[in-house]
């Protein structure tokens, strides 16, 4: 199997905090830069007539949203995929499983896959909360390179405070803007 030669996993520190805005707002700067990136939604989950975050992806990579993210792993039911599955009788399926299916263009220079809910990763509010929600995050991937992209970064104050504490006080690399974060991850292809 190809696999492209960086892969991003994107996620965040609660469900609709901006994970599928990042990754397109990131694929879009990518691409605008020239790098050959794809993005993969191995599961997703929503209510009908909601657009698909694999439809959003696909049109920031130039990808067809059934590569994006498989018809078989989109439920229409806006709750968690594996009870989304169970509750329209869809076969049960693991992270291997998941990650097992995602398959990649041969002219991929980076990959871009975005996870679903929380599972304490990167993206978080830039507000309330901010610290907590990145410190438990963080524990968990403390095997990998990570960035923080506060979402919603704006002029309130705390807004601020938050990125200080951030930086300064727990040492973490962190951005509030998508082209910051694409330039970190071309510079690490």
């Amino acid at each position: 199997m190809t696999r492209p030669r960086t892969l991003v996993f994107v996620a965040g520190t609660t469900t609709e905090v901006g994970k599928t805005w990042w990754t397109a707002a990131v694929a879009r700067e990518l691409r605008a830069a020239g790098v050959h990136v794809s993005a993969r939604k191995p599961v997703q989950s929503g209510a009908p007539g909601d657009v698909a975050d694999a439809d959003l992806l696909a049109a920031a990579t130039g990808e067809d949203p059934a590569t994006v993210c498989p018809p078989s792993r989109t439920y229409l039911v806006a709750w968690a995929p594996p009870m989304a599955a169970r509750a329209l009788g869809a076969p049960p399926f693991t992270t291997a499983d998941l990650a097992g299916g995602i398959d990649w263009p041969e002219s991929a220079e980076v990959g871009l896959v975005e996870g679903v809910g929380g599972p304490r990763s990167p993206v978080a509010d830039a507000g309330l909360g901010t610290i907590n929600a990145v410190r438990l995050s963080l524990d968990a991937l403390s095997a990998f390179p990570v960035v923080v992209a506060l979402n919603r970064f704006g002029d309130d104050p705390l807004h601020a405070r938050n990125l200080a504490h951030l930086t300064d006080v727990d040492g973490d690399d962190v951005v509030t803007h998508p082209r910051d974060l694409a330039d970190r991850i071309r510079l690490r292809s």
